[in-house]
């Protein structure tokens, strides 16, 4: 298995991420808080010290973040993802963010020739411990081979739907 990145160590993330630790994934992650990076470390994962680095080691990125702006600051800041990420890369993002936001990612992650799905949760943080939580992934298009690329990594963490699927019920 590939190297994934993870970023937003919070209390939904850093069950996320276990969850995907578990199931035999590499991860590097990276946090706004230091402390909790090196609690991953302890736990096998790769500390990042910020959002680049985790771009430049993987190729499927995980974020999960609590607002619009922290997405834009981890996304195009300084140090930010975008400045290393490779072409092909896939992102799912899960944080609840503004359509607007995840509008305006999504645009930049594709100037990068990679791919940003919309990917929010539903099922709170015991669904995160639990990995019983429900992703709702837009921005695939229907396109059953992200969808399947994606689902390696969420299917660990919980279920899939795709909007497509919501649209067609």
């Amino acid at each position: 298995m590939s190297t994934v990145g993870f970023i937003g160590l919070g209390n939904m993330g850093a069950h996320m991420a276990r969850n995907l630790i578990r199931a035999g994934h590499a991860l590097v992650v990276y946090d706004a808080n230091p402390k909790t990076v090196q609690q991953f470390k302890s736990e096998g994962a790769t500390a990042a010290s910020s959002p680049a680095e985790v771009g430049a080691a993987a190729k499927e990125v995980i974020t999960m973040l609590p607002s619009s702006p922290h997405v834009r600051e981890v996304y195009g800041g300084k140090k930010g993802l975008l400045e290393t990420l490779k072409s092909g890369s896939l992102c799912l993002d899960s944080s609840t963010i503004d359509q607007s936001a995840s509008i305006e990612v999504a645009k930049a992650v594709a100037e990068k020739k990679s791919i940003y799905l919309d990917a929010p949760v539903s099922g709170g943080v015991t669904g995160a411990q639990n990995a019983t939580l429900t992703f709702m992934v837009g921005g695939a298009g229907g396109n059953p081979e992200l969808l399947t690329r994606a689902k390696v990594l969420l299917d660990k963490m919980g279920k899939v739907r795709s909007i497509t699927e919501f649209i067609e019920d």
